[in-house]
């Protein structure tokens, strides 16, 4: 005596929707809706990818475009002083905590040591050797070398590129002004004095005439 499920015939599921292509789905489309969540799978488009091995790069980098080879997961730091022999930008703590990597990105100061060199193309690159040379120094190195704003010199290239875009935001400053907009860099030396001096002088001589703060 068979059952009325022996009798039944056999039904598949559609396989246009299934769990398979639900996970494909939200792995390509980060989880949103239209972005290939509700698409079939062969239908999602595939991110680009680059790596594991080294990829080809253009840096714009003081004012030219660099072409070079790095692994993706190399540094904007490690770019510069490993690939391209520009070395002002020192490598320290390698954490993001002591700015003497400090370079100019795109009109902000960044530390080089937490941008990935493939994530810089595109964008303006400011090192110090580009803002000046030995005979025509900027005035924010003139200024440190007024003030004797270093010692040993390793934070010296990350300071100057901090208070150069500092003095650009904060054309007027205060000492108080100094404290919180240059906080993230640091001198083992404990050469502050030289170096507030240094930007106060910088300060003057930068400052557009008759304007005040452009960001307070």
């Amino acid at each position: 005596m068979s059952s009325p499920r022996d009798t039944e015939p056999d039904v598949k599921p559609e396989r246009g929707f299934s769990r398979r292509g639900f996970l494909g789905g939200v792995g390509l489309g980060g989880g949103a809706l239209g972005s290939g969540l509700l698409e079939h799978p062969a239908q999602a488009a595939t991110p680009h990818v680059a790596g594991p091995g080294p990829a080809p790069i253009t840096l714009n980098i003081n004012g030219k475009p660099v072409n070079l080879r790095v692994e993706p997961r190399e540094t904007l730091c490690d770019a510069l002083r490993n690939r391209l022999d520009i070395t002002g930008a020192k490598k320290v703590c390698d954490r993001g905590t002591c700015g003497a990597c400090t370079v100019i990105m795109g009109g902000k100061t960044v530390y080089g040591c937490t941008v990935l060199a493939i994530d810089a193309q595109g964008k303006n690159i400011q090192t110090i050797e580009g803002i000046g040379s030995p005979e025509h120094l900027h005035p924010v190195s003139a200024a440190f070398w007024n003030n004797d704003g270093q010692q040993c010199g390793y934070c010296t290239p990350g300071f100057v590129m901090a208070c150069k875009g500092f003095l650009e935001e904060h054309p007027h400053p205060t000492v108080e002004d100094l404290k919180r907009g240059l906080g993230g860099n640091l001198c083992r030396c404990g050469t502050y004095m030289g170096v507030k001096a240094a930007v106060m002088e910088a300060a003057k001589t930068m400052a557009p005439a008759g304007g005040g703060k452009k960001n307070a």
